[in-house]
């Protein structure tokens, strides 16, 4: 039992959350070390979303929008922390939800898939096939799903895929508490913040959005510079705690 006037009680519980989803099988052991990696950013970042996060947000609702082929990629992390949230999310865009995952077993992929209908999400399976010139799972997607994509929103750290997407000709929107790592840097845009507290933000802004601010944001977009201002941030913070 985690008491909660604990200070880190919201931190703690998700960490049980997603213990015990491991336990279950649905989240890959090695998704709790990438879950206490972006954590350690998110301390930087003040564990809030920042302006710039909040702008890139707005940008990404502008891709979705403007998308003739949207798709939301999801792990078993993301489906855990944030399965209503991809729910709405799917609901305001029309993006397709498709199951992609490192550690693959039909049965994982299964679980996930229950668990975000269970939530409301229609998600898109089916026969996966090895589309993506990957030499691992995350090549396995459908043929109408990712691989038809022309913008694809990949909600946690994803690197060599992201840049598969990305050679292929297609928009990627990456979702990374960690603005050095390659997925960051390889997106055609980066949301630095929380996966949980991002996506809401993109579902409102898709609901908002006009098509004169979807056109201005997409050709303003400048992920360089959105990375730079978030290492600018958390330099900043870190600096203003060693004082």
């Amino acid at each position: 039992m985690i008491p909660k006037n604990h200070p880190r009680y919201k931190s703690l519980v998700t960490r049980e959350h997603l213990a015990e989803n491991a336990r279950s099988g649905i989240v890959s052991w090695e998704g709790l070390i990438s879950h206490g990696r972006g954590e350690a950013f998110d301390y930087l970042i003040g564990e809030k979303t920042s302006e710039s996060a909040r702008r890139a947000a707005r940008t990404a609702a502008a891709l979705l929008r403007t998308a003739r082929h949207p798709v939301i990629s999801v792990n078993g992390n993301t489906a855990v922390l944030a399965a209503q949230k991809i729910a709405l999310l799917q609901k305001v865009s029309g993006a397709l939800v498709e199951v992609n995952l490192f550690h693959r077993t039909s049965e994982r992929v299964q679980q996930i898939e229950t668990l975000l209908r269970n939530a409301g999400v229609d998600v898109f399976s089916g026969n996966a096939e090895r589309l993506l010139p990957l030499s691992h799972d995350r090549a396995f997607c459908r043929r109408e799903g990712m691989y038809a994509a022309d913008v694809v929103l990949v909600p946690l750290e994803d690197g060599d895929r992201c840049g598969v997407l990305v050679a292929m000709g297609k928009k990627v929107i990456a979702i990374d508490l960690n603005p050095l790592s390659r997925t960051a840097k390889t997106a055609t845009l980066t949301i630095v913040d929380d996966v949980t507290r991002a996506l809401p933000l993109i579902a409102e802004a898709c609901a908002s959005i006009t098509g004169e601010e979807c056109r201005d944001l997409i050709a303003t977009l400048d992920n360089p510079a959105f990375l730079r201002e978030a290492r600018d941030e958390m330099a900043a913070r870190l600096c203003h705690a060693l004082d």
